[in-house]
């Protein structure tokens, strides 16, 4: 399937949530974390690793969030 750069961020977060690659998006903050029954008990026994991506309001919310959070600079792909 080719998806040209038309579409919506809702779309193509429906379109990744469908497939089954992600969840939706929540707020870490009021929601927690999403984890598993397995990571939950990690947390307590050693150190498991959740891949997590930041959405941004705008690209002021982006730079000041990347400005404050080093490893959103140096883990950048592109």
């Amino acid at each position: 399937m080719i998806i040209n750069n038309q579409i919506s961020f809702d779309e193509w977060l429906k379109i990744g949530m469908k497939k089954g690659w992600c969840g939706p998006a929540v707020c870490y903050t009021h929601d927690g974390l999403p984890t598993s029954i397995k990571e939950d008990e990690e947390l307590y026994e050693g150190d498991p690793c959740v891949h997590i991506i930041r959405l941004y309001e705008d690209i002021d919310d982006k730079k000041e969030i990347e400005a404050n959070h080093s490893p959103s600079q140096w883990r950048k792909s592109l």
